[in-house]
């Protein structure tokens, strides 16, 4: 067997991998996450609670009342040698139980393996009416010291080691309009998202920009196509950890390597693949107060930056080695792998812009984001952003297994049936009797779940 079971616990002596945790109650389950995360009173009655509709009336505008959503935890993520529990905000039936499935076959070796790169984003300004770009470009990279001088706006962000690094200048001859010159200030913004810094950076060198290039700014905003600020999750996962009744693990995860390719070949399949991928990475962008809306354009542009719309994911079959030494974690023999005994195995590979933050927002306005972050435990925006790409990457994973073996719906459609029971008005113990009956039947229809009630009542 490879490197580590699926119940050691982790350096710090914690383990994710809660059997049975879907069975207890509701008290139990926020008793084990207080344990786990020491939790208060007061936290964990935010759990429950949720935000209250006066400190959402401070929040947006116009507010009429509350819209909530469940909030699940992701189990069994073990990543870098570490143990997590995922606080995940989901609507859709079956994303919890699929990443923490996922997680599950991935301790099997050894778990994921994460990294990133520097929190750098990018603020754009629109010049326009440049009447020579060569001399305009030569102009503002021959000022660029000043410019960054005059962009390093937030006393917080220096202060912790983040502050404007470089420009850059982009000249677009054919446009739909007219042709327009564009100025990228790249901005280390380190914990925060970074938007409302990098935005009040471009408003503060867009008049010297205009005085250097003899043109007028026009649009002064950050770019969420953040290709700078990237996280990638790797696992490998030996092929008799798929083994079922019905299926050989070797040709299961032949089978997830052929569903990958079309999603690598095809943007039919490939934009339906990488929303599952965001199934997951959302679900955590939700629980902590991060713009998910960002995280999402961000990830389609990456996934079309070869000028066509691919997957996001790389998965396939490695028999050796040898077809290893690409990969950024597990070329390094600090890294076991599983015994020879267990190969071949499945590896995986997620990469995609993630800025998201810890600090600010939404993050620090919304109390149980507050408590979501302490049950991540995450000490930086950077490591954040590799437990999403972790929980993106499983989704997936588990994702494509079912659609490689006994299909997508027949675990989901059990799911869903809670859903239609509630929906026919089925309330505490009739919510599960009603949906059994729905899966026996093969009826997932919310007509006949309120036949159903009506039979009992």
């Amino acid at each position: 067997m490879g490197q580590s079971s699926v119940s050691s616990p982790d350096a710090e002596g914690r383990t994710s991998r809660l059997g049975g945790f879907y069975q207890l109650s509701l008290n139990e389950r926020v008793a084990t996450l207080a344990a786990w995360a020491a939790l208060t009173p007061e936290e964990c009655a935010w759990l429950a609670q949720g935000m209250g509709v006066e400190r959402g009336d401070k929040m947006i505008e116009n507010v009429v009342g509350r819209y909530d959503l469940p909030l699940g935890i992701g189990t069994n993520f073990t990543i870098n040698g570490r143990d997590y529990l995922i606080p995940l905000v989901v609507e859709e039936p079956s994303v919890v139980a699929a990443v923490s499935f996922a997680a599950r076959l991935a301790r099997l070796g050894g778990g994921f393996r994460t990294g990133s790169s520097e929190p750098i984003m990018i603020a754009q300004v629109q010049l326009l009416g440049v009447a020579d770009p060569e001399l305009a470009t030569a102009a503002i990279l021959g000022a660029k010291q000043e410019l960054l001088a005059l962009a390093n706006t937030s006393p917080t962000i220096a202060r912790l080691g983040g502050g404007p690094v470089d420009v850059e200048v982009r000249w677009l001859p054919q446009t739909p309009t007219v042709p327009m010159l564009v100025v990228h200030l790249l901005f280390d913004v380190r914990d925060a998202m970074g938007a409302n810094a990098v935005n009040t950076a471009a408003e503060a060198i867009a008049p010297r920009l205009e005085a250097l290039s003899g043109g007028r700014a026009l649009l002064r905003i950050l770019s969420n196509y953040s290709d700078r600020r990237r996280a990638w999750a790797e696992v490998v996962i030996p092929a008799h950890a798929f083994s079922t009744a019905g299926f050989g693990g070797e040709a299961v995860i032949e089978g997830i390597a052929h569903a990958n390719a079309l999603a690598v070949a095809d943007p039919y399949r490939a934009a339906t693949h990488n929303k599952g991928i965001m199934n997951g990475i959302d679900a955590v962008a939700l629980a902590t107060g991060n713009d998910w809306r960002a995280i999402e354009a961000g990830a389609h542009a990456y996934a079309a930056r070869q000028g066509r719309y691919a997957a996001l994911t790389d998965w396939r079959v490695v028999r050796e080695k040898m077809e290893l030494l690409g990969s950024s974690a597990y070329r390094s023999d600090a890294v076991r792998l599983p015994d020879e005994a267990d190969w071949p195995l499945l590896y995986g590979r997620l990469e995609l812009p993630l800025a998201v933050g810890i600090v600010g927002g939404a993050t620090r306005a919304h109390p149980v984001a507050q408590v979501a972050l302490k049950i991540l435990g995450v000490g930086s925006a950077r490591e954040l952003s590799e437990v999403m790409a972790a929980v993106g990457l499983a989704q997936n994973l588990a994702a494509i297994r079912a659609l490689a073996t006994d299909g997508i719906q027949r675990g989901h459609m059990a799911l869903h049936a809670r859903q239609m029971a509630i929906a026919a008005g089925a309330e505490g113990a009739a919510v599960d009797w009603v949906a059994e009956r729905l899966v026996q039947e093969g009826q997932i229809r919310v007509e006949r779940a309120r036949e159903l009630l009506a039979q009992d009542r």
